[in-house]
């Protein structure tokens, strides 16, 4: 038993690390987290969502998941609660959710509101980091 454990714990490494390493920064809206990373020049991805937005669940897998290729791995990805947050996306422009923002430092590189399409949202990704 002993033996499996460990197996299995090797496995659960070996799969982690090469995705953690890779992976973009996740964090909730700040304003002083997003001035930071501005002024730092990091690329960077506004995403506003709501919890009962349909077409935000679905960009949240999508965003993940594009997010863990290598060359996001300078990327941070805010998160505005539409709801709890209505200063900071109208302070960015925003209209609704589900909008997806994207910054390369403190200059907006791409911007696309209700987009699931996978290869559209690597395109923004990519307007950041590049």
């Amino acid at each position: 038993m002993n033996i499996v454990r460990r197996f299995l714990l090797l496995v659960a490494v070996a799969i982690a690390l090469p995705g953690a390493a890779c992976a973009a920064e996740f964090r909730a809206f700040d304003q002083a987290a997003f001035a930071a990373a501005q002024s730092a020049g990091r690329p960077i991805l506004i995403e506003v969502a709501a919890d009962w937005c349909p077409t935000c669940r679905a960009q949240a897998p999508i965003i993940r998941e594009t997010a863990a290729d290598p060359a996001f791995e300078n990327l941070i990805v805010f998160r505005i609660d539409f709801d709890r947050q209505r200063d900071a996306w109208r302070g960015l422009g925003a209209r609704r959710q589900s909008t997806l923002i994207a910054f390369a430092g403190a200059r907006e590189t791409d911007r696309a509101v209700g987009v699931t399409d996978q290869r559209r949202i690597a395109a923004l990704m990519r307007a950041a980091v590049q």
